[in-house]
């Protein structure tokens, strides 16, 4: 009966749960996974998964013999790894690298591991076929599998391979060496050839083979002996008559038992092992001072000794175990811009316990496009881990990344993009990108019908520009495309015009420094409470310290790619807290909360006695797992038994409370075996602290259970994939404990429930999971925005968007029964992508409670209730529907705005409206990453405040690199930003709405044009009724960006409506005088005042404050203003102190124009009470009086002439 392709392969689908299943499907390239080239293709596929000791038929071939084949049998290749997505060995790749060793249409098809395993009794899922090749996808294998490492050959017809030539481009094998092995046994012979080419990348087949022999006769043995006789194996010198004594320790001092001793000979020899005391006796080792020793135990770096060397009979040598770490990078490889024929070195660093000792280099180049890790091989490229190209070509362009190797795993650095563009080749597009700018209120847009101006910008992305001669693993000039050219324009406004400068051009140029700072506040998940003088610790480094509001901040090195910060309660209320905390590499300040858990008051134990101790203690719910700690367990740090009373605290954090999810430690992520990072989803965590009672030393323990109740996990798959697991407080990765597994017996007779049991010892860690791996992984697409008009140009960069992973009650998705995860990111310029769980089967399976701040503010979500808007909501239906998206207050009204909701469905790989975001699959990273902004994505605003800022030269705050050298430039430094800001007091009953408008003063290429304006309304004061005040930002006088002379800024300080000047700050006022020029303010609407130089302080109604963050600075200098102190904080506006002008603001008559109104109905005009004072005027000064303009209110100040000299100060 005949199927088309798709019920063929839908058949074979369900039969692969009962057994071997074959097909023959053909199917279009979507059905298949994305290959990197992103290009449509055909492919025949046949799918199985191989199991040991089943018959295997189809394109696999058997082992053959090549007599016995109809054809010619290729060599073997292999030109891919595991890693990543999996194997893939394709023919049109084996054909890009190797030619005609390969004929174009194979007969058959082997495949075999690297260990010579066959593919047919592996039990993998695996793919092949003769005109294709093999592959083998990491996401088709059972949980936590990845593919082996495959290599495969082709049988071809006959006669269709070519033989070597008089043009080949090798030269002869070389006779085959010495058998390697002594005689009577096995070995290994070996012969090389030379690469003839002149460019050594063309020869892409071996330089060496090999093969076995078996030495027949055997010969003296030619190894010396300074000392002792040879041994039989002729690899080792013995000492009949000397005995080597050894002592080794645990970390703390406790005997290491069952360790094993080694000495290192062309292969390792076992000698002996550790006794239970970590004692051990080796008769016959000569003290050469030579022999190498090796000391191995499970979960411990290997010890390495060099014998002693003495003339003594005998010897003893002690040693000291290390907790065994996976290797952890530490320095990763940064993305590059080259032209072709430069050079370029790329460079990672990695420490562990051992040190790794391999470094492999593997590349997503572009032109490799048929496997997703081409490794790089060392005879051809010198490196360890520092990658070295030399004569870069185009095709060299792409990704590339190291992984790091040692005894005890591997470890994979982040991806680093190397751009190689032609040598006449632009580097940076020159036409800037469009980009928009708010306008002020009364400046409407009639040929654009808004209050946005597009004044353009240039991408800020490395670029290939100048470099000197060296080699560095860090360039010595970092470049990057920049606004090169700039045009200045007037916009346009209700009675005024509005200068502006607009992009023009962009270029390569030195990239803006910047510096990236974590600041946060430390405290209590229950209540709230700070963490006051608490220690931050970053490694074994103290980098920081809480104040007594729990606030904490910190400079983040350079290089560092991931921040992990360790935060210790001096007093011991609360559990030490590790957390990974994401931040802005390309500099500015994020803002954290972090929340730690109380810590349990302790218990008294009995040591000589089993001890009992739950975990988790929800209310009507039973405890997620216990501790049994079996008598005489506890040992002191040098390893003798303690016998006394206990004092324990076990703090637990239970996933069933959803309060304690950001209290989650560390970012719950392990590193496996093949150096992948992958997550964690947690059942719970514990910290341990036992402590003698008498003497209050810590305690270890040894041979503790946990009991692990099943009924809690109500996934079932996964039970069998539980594990305990261990958190190194330095790198922020779980480690693994051990396995759990089911009890043999139950623990009493009227016990029901079963439990899983899993062992551990409690030494130098404390902190400690009961997670499992999980694989469903997707990413969620969020933006965060300035207002609810959702403009692209109106994102926010800097938002710390939080995801809380939720496990759903059956059938109530809105009503989580547990939490399993919790994550945060950085919003970037193109939103941020959160990684979650999700499900294909079942859209249920996970929920997601997602959250975003700003600078400890939280943003609100889109409302899902009683209006449910998809456009605003930014996901289209039915996508949306099925997603169940909900906001905090759907169901209470009372609730709060800030998060929502979603049901984790993963997109379906066929279905048109899935396939646009905002839900990703994890393999599509790059593309949630690249996305529009009219793709689909969830979406946080920020509640519009009653402020405006506009700037002549546009910057974003929350992106450094936007910083542009201008005289204009609002903020002359980039990483040193000075915010300013002045008091404002309103007698009146309404609110007004006050603005500064900022001038260059003195400065001679700045004089009379416009820095910027600045809208604020008052706030009103909550025990006057008639009073309000304000605080206004004004630009701060100083150096331009030039670092040249200072310049006094011109501010004027207009409010809007019937308003008059009452008074002014007499020190504020003494001060000015005393520093001229001195601007006159005959017109008591507003105040104009050259900005003092210095930093005042409330007593003059100014506030300044200096950061290397902009937002950071305002924040400050803001809460200062409204407290009305130099050193205070407060959001609650204080008008009656710290003053520096007061206005009398009456209600305006009916049909009376406002300030505002009668500024643009009247044509500006000279003002003499708006001049300067200071300085007579020169002769010729005085001849362009009369082209010099003050114009009042929103009118700008202009000087004619481009001759005009500067005022002096």
């Amino acid at each position: 009966m005949f199927h088309p392709p798709h019920h063929t392969a839908s058949l074979c689908l369900e039969r692969l749960v009962a057994g071997p299943c074959w097909a023959s499907v053909t199917v279009l390239a979507s059905h298949l996974p994305s290959w990197p080239s992103g290009r449509q293709m055909m492919l025949t596929q046949s799918v199985r998964r191989a199991q040991p000791g089943k018959r295997t038929s189809g394109i696999f071939a058997k082992p053959a013999d090549p007599l016995d084949s109809p054809g010619e049998w290729t060599t073997w290749f292999n030109i891919d790894h595991p890693g990543g997505r999996g194997d893939y060995e394709r023919l049109d790749a084996i054909h890009f690298y190797y030619g005609h060793q390969v004929c174009p249409r194979p007969l058959r098809l082997e495949a075999r591991t690297t260990d010579w395993i066959p593919a047919g009794s592996t039990g993998q899922v695996v793919h092949g076929s003769p005109l294709e090749g093999f592959w083998c996808l990491n996401r088709e294998q059972r949980p936590g599998q990845n593919c082996s490492n495959y290599t495969v050959r082709f049988l071809c017809p006959p006669g269709s391979l070519r033989q070597d030539t008089e043009h080949s481009l090798w030269s002869l094998w070389s006779p085959w060496s010495k058998c390697s092995a002594a005689c009577g046994h096995p070995g290994v012979q070996t012969r090389t050839r030379t690469c003839l080419a002149e460019t050594v990348s063309l020869c892409n087949d071996a330089t060496e083979e090999g093969r076995l022999c078996m030495e027949q006769a055997c010969s003296a043995c030619d190894l010396t002996c300074p000392m002792g006789q040879v041994n039989a194996d002729c690899d080792a010198c013995m000492c009949q008559d000397f005995v080597l004594y050894g002592v080794v320790s645990l970390p703390g001092g406790a005997p290491a038992s069952g360790a094993t001793v080694y000495i290192l000979t062309k292969t390792p020899k076992l000698l002996t092992q550790t006794d239970s005391s970590g004692r051990f006796r080796v008769p016959g080792l000569c003290p050469d001072g030579k022999s190498i020793l090796k000391i191995t135990k499970t979960k411990f770096a290997p010890i390495r000794l060099t014998m002693p060397k003495t003339r003594l009979k005998a010897a003893t040598i002690k040693a000291e175990f290390m907790r065994a770490e996976t290797p952890y990078i530490v320095m990763n490889p940064k993305a590059k811009a080259r032209r072709a024929g430069q050079s370029v070195s790329l460079c990672c660093k990695a420490t562990g316990k051992p040190k790794p000792d391999k470094y492999f280099w593997p590349s997503l180049s572009i032109p490799f496009r048929y496997h997703n890790s081409t490794l790089l091989h060392p005879s051809l490229y010198k490196h360890e881990s520092k990658l070295v190209l030399r004569n870069l070509q185009r095709d060299q362009a792409g990704e590339y990344f190291c992984k790091a190797q040692s005894d005890t795993g591997a470890a994979k650095s982040h991806v680093a993009r190397l751009t190689v563009i032609a040598p006449d080749e632009t580097p940076c597009n020159p036409t800037p990108e469009s980009y928009l700018i708010q306008l002020p209120h009364d400046c409407f847009q009639n040929a654009t019908n808004s209050f946005y101006y597009d004044v353009g910008r240039c991408p800020v992305k490395t670029c290939a520009g100048q470099q000197d001669n060296g080699i560095r693993c860090q360039d010595a000039v970092e470049n990057c495309c920049g606004i090169s050219k700039t045009e200045e324009r007037e916009i346009q406004c209700s009675g005024y015009t509005l200068p502006t400068k607009v992009a023009m051009e962009c270029s390569c140029q030195r990239c803006t420094e910047t510096q990236s700072i974590v600041r946060g506040r430390v405290s209590a998940s229950d209540n709230g409470e700070p963490m006051r003088f608490g220690h931050v610790y970053m490694g074994n480094s103290r980098v920081s310290m809480t104040g007594y509001k729990g606030t904490f901040t910190l400079h983040v090195p350079q290089d560092t790619e991931r921040l992990v910060l360790t935060f210790v309660d001096r007093l011991q209320k609360f559990v030490n807290t590790t957390k990974v905390l994401p931040f802005n590499k390309k500099g500015s300040a994020v803002f954290h909360e972090i929340k730690m858990l109380r810590r349990k008051e302790p218990i008294t134990l009995e040591a000589m006695e089993t001890n009992i101790i739950p975990l988790g203690d929800v209310a009507g719910e039973d405890p997620v797992a216990e501790l049994e700690i079996p008598s005489k367990s506890f040992y002191r740090q040098n390893g003798e038994p303690y016998t006394g009373k206990v004092k324990a605290s076990v703090t637990f954090l239970d996933p069933r409370n959803i309060s304690t999810a950001t209290a989650a430690q560390s970012d719950l992520n392990f590193i496996n075996d093949e150096g992948d990072t992958f997550p964690l989803r947690t059942y719970g965590m514990f910290s341990v602290d036992f402590t003698g009672e008498a003497t209050s030393e810590s305690l270890n323990v040894g041979k503790v259970k946990v009991h692990l109740d099943s009924t809690q996990v109500k996934m079932p798959e996964h039970l069998p994939m539980m594990k305990l697991w261990s958190l190194n407080p330095g790198t922020g990765l779980w480690e693994e404990e051990g396995d759990f597994k089911f009890e043999s017996q139950r623990r009493n007779r009227r016990e029901d429930r079963t439990f899983l049991v899993g062992n551990m010892e409690i030494r130098e860690r404390r902190l400690f999971n009961l997670d499992v791996p999980e694989s469903r992984r997707c990413f969620i697409k969020v933006r965060a925005y300035r207002s609810e008009r959702f403009l692209p140009s109106e994102q926010m960069q800097g938002v710390v968007v939080s995801v809380i992973n939720l496990e759903p009650r059956t059938g109530f998705s809105s009503n989580p029964r547990a939490w399993g995860r919790f994550d945060s990111v950085i919003t970037g310029p193109n939103g941020a992508c959160l990684p979650a769980f999700c499900d294909d089967q079942s859209p249920d399976a996970y929920s997601a409670y997602v959250l975003a701040s700003l600078a400890g503010e939280e943003l609100e979500a889109v409302e899902s209730s009683p209006k449910f808007n998809p456009n605003a909501i930014g996901v289209p239906q039915p996508y949306l529907n099925k997603l169940k998206y909900r906001r905090t207050d759907h169901e209470d009204p009372q609730a709060k705005k800030t998060a929502f909701q979603i049901s984790m469905a993963k997109p379906r790989p066929n279905s048109a409206e899935e396939s646009n975001g905002p839900i990703y699959a994890f393999e599509n990273l790059q593309a949630c990453e690249e996305a529009p902004p009219s793709a689909a994505h969830f979406r946080f605003y920020q509640i519009e405040g009653d402020r405006y800022d506009y700037n002549t030269v546009p910057f974003n705050e929350d992106d450094p690199m936007s910083w542009t050298e201008d005289y204009l430039a609002w903020w002359p430094k980039p990483m040193e930003f000075r915010a300013c800001y002045i008091k404002v007091k309103i007698m009146g009953p309404l609110e007004v709405n006050v603005r500064s408008r900022n001038m260059g003063g003195t400065h001679r290429q700045t004089v009379g044009k416009l820095y910027g304006i600045r809208d604020v309304k008052s706030t009103r004061d909550r025990d006057q009724p008639n009073v309000s005040a304000a605080c206004l930002e004004f630009k701060c006088s100083g150096m331009l960006y030039d670092q040249d002379r200072v310049d006094r800024t011109l501010v004027k300080v207009i409010p809007q409506g019937s308003c008059h000047r009452v008074s002014v700050n007499s020190m504020l006022h003494e001060y000015l005088v005393n520093h001229l020029p001195l601007a006159v303010n005959d017109n008591t609407s507003e105040y104009t005042m050259l900005a003092p130089l210095d930093p005042l302080g409330h007593n003059y109604g100014i506030y300044t404050v200096t950061d290397q963050d902009p937002r950071t600075a305002k924040e400050i200098a803001l809460g200062r203003c409204f407290d009305g102190t130099s050193d205070g904080s407060s959001r609650v506006m204080k008008s009656n102190v710290g003053v520096a002008l007061t206005f009398n603001c009456v209600e305006r008559q009916v049909g009376r124009q406002s300030a505002f109104q009668y500024l643009q109905s009247t044509p500006a005009r000279p003002s003499p009470a708006s001049t300067v004072r200071g300085r007579a005027p020169s002769r010729r000064q005085r001849s362009s009086q009369g082209g010099q303009r003050w114009r009042r209110g929103a009118a700008s100040l202009r000087f004619s002439g481009v001759a005009q000299q500067p005022l002096s100060n």
